[in-house]
Order: structure tokens, then sequence, then C-alpha cells
């Protein structure tokens, strides 16, 4: 059994002789109720805050009892796994419910182990392998996560994170293209993403680098006045320092950025 939440919410039974079949719950009040367990995999989630997940402030009159059907309903979905070593279960615990994943599987622990793996490649000089590694982290994401299911509290929560982390193995990916040298081939995404992300300063600061790099001194500086500006009306404040730092250096022509290993800070 396998559970994806890094794009819709997919339940997934893998058989024996390799077809796969899917065990996500029809009612969109059991995907919710199953993305809000997930997204405290392994811990206790309160009855309250199940209830507040799935009707808001407006709950029905008997609601513990309709969660209660809506649970058993759910555990017998999951029961129907045909791989009974890999199959998750649902317990009563305490103040409301948890889901142990035992030998299923869950696609946002993948992410974040492949991410660990490339920023220990990474911080070893191992880029190649790196790369191929935080390739394989971003490839899981099949959209946004836990697409359609967001408007509660909880999964409101949840889902940013998750995009957080998408973002942060996107900067991580742009990293290494540039210590790589591919600094022509990001451009084109670095302008989407300084778009789509107008506060981001990593993403500015690595169009500006890729700018520089590619015999674009002109618009590495106009990157830098379009973030100043914005900063500046939105905000009050200024770039941060590594980005005016790279700024001087552009001005400069200093000949450490024409090095693809230069200028790195990856966290």
């Amino acid at each position: 059994m396998r559970f994806e939440v890094l794009g819709p919410l997919s339940v997934v039974d893998v058989c024996v002789n390799g077809t796969r079949s899917s065990l996500l719950p029809s009612a969109s009040k059991k995907r919710i109720l199953l993305a809000a367990l997930l997204s405290r995999v392994d811990e206790v989630v309160s009855t309250q805050s199940l209830i507040t997940e799935i009707w808001g402030d407006q709950p029905p009159a008997k609601v513990r009892g309709a969660l209660h059907v809506y649970m058993a309903q759910l555990r017998h979905r999951l029961s129907e796994s045909t791989a009974p070593d890999r199959q998750a279960t649902i317990v009563t615990e305490g103040p409301g419910y948890l889901l142990r994943l035992g030998g299923a599987e869950l696609d946002q622990h993948e992410f974040d182990a492949l991410l660990t793996q490339a920023r220990t490649l990474l911080d070893s000089g191992d880029l190649r392998t790196a790369d191929h590694a935080v390739r394989q982290a971003l490839g899981l994401w099949r959209g946004p996560a836990i697409a359609g299911l967001t408007e509660g509290p909880m999964l409101g929560v949840y889902a940013t994170c998750l995009d957080e982390e998408y973002v942060a193995a996107l900067e991580l990916r742009l990293e290494i293209d540039l210590l790589l040298g591919r600094h022509r081939a990001v451009i084109a995404e670095l302008i989407r993403l300084v778009h789509d992300y107008p506060l981001r300063e990593t993403f500015y600061r690595q169009l500006m680098l890729a700018f520089y790099r590619s015999e674009r001194q002109a618009d590495a500086l106009n990157c830098f006045r379009r973030l100043r500006r914005r900063l500046r009306d939105e905000l009050g404040v200024e770039p941060c320092r590594p980005i005016q730092q790279l700024h001087q250096a552009v001005l400069s022509a200093d000949p450490a950025l024409d090095r693809p290993m230069a200028d790195v800070a990856v966290s």
C-alpha cells in the first residue's frame, strides 16, 4: 500500500503480480479524514480537530457518531489491501485516532529521504549524484499537495509546509545546476520562478548569477533593481546581504563570479 500526498491524494494497492488498484475513498469527507490522519502520521489527531477539519463551524447534530461511521468505513477500505504486511491501520488512542503506516509507504517520506541524500552528496562534492537525487525527489510531485482538500485549518497548513519543501528542493536543484555550469539552461525557468515567487530572494540571486555567467551583465543588474524596488515598495526592506554582495560583485565584474563553483550557499 502506498499513500501519496505530493499532488492529489492517492492510495494505491500493489498486488503480488504487480497490478495496481486504487483504495482512495470516493466521498470527499472521507478523503479529508484520511488526509488529516496522514498529515500527522503515527501521531494522535484529536477527535475535535478531525471534526473541525471535516465540518468546519457547522457540524451536524450527531457529529461524533458521523465521525465514528466514517472512521469505520475508512478502516474497512484500507483493510482491502491484498498485501497485509504492507497495510496501514487506524488506531483509536487517547483523545482521537492515529494512522500507523506499518509496512505501507508515504511519498512524503521518500521525498524527504531523497532531499536529505541530495544535500549530503552536495556537501561531499558529489554533484552528479546529488543532481540525480534531487531530480528524483522533485519527480515524485504530481501537482499541488493534497489538491482540493486544503480548506480546513490542519490540511491548509500541511499543504503549505509541503509546498515549502517543494520550493526548497527547486532551489537546491537550481543551485546544483549552476555549480554544474548550466547557467544558460536555467534562465527561462528562473524568470518564471521569480514571477511565481516574487519575494523569494534565492531565485533572484540564482537568476542574477545565471545572467552574469551568460554574458548578460545588464540583465543581472536589472534583476537586482526589480527585486530591490519590490522589497522596498511592499515591505520597506533592502535585499538580503548575499544578494547585495552579489550585486557589488556584478558591478565590479569580479572574476570569482566566472567560476561555477563560486558564490554558492546551500542551507
